[in-house]
């Protein structure tokens, strides 16, 4: 039986492309501790579709 870890998946989606109104989602799926972090993530990663670095949140 594996044992369970602290470490969870999550899911970051853009900020931005919500307000400009774009077809289409920027999303990615990473991994954190959930001892380390208790809190949501935020980390700038890049959005194909907008062609730039943006705000990434983590969603439910």
């Amino acid at each position: 039986m594996a044992k369970k870890g602290n470490r969870i998946q999550v899911i970051l989606e853009c900020t931005e492309h919500k307000t400009t109104g774009m077809s289409g989602t920027s999303r990615y799926i990473t991994t954190k501790n959930r001892k380390n972090t208790p809190d949501r993530i935020e980390l700038k990663k890049y959005n194909s579709i907008l062609k730039k670095y943006t705000i990434h949140k983590e969603i439910k």
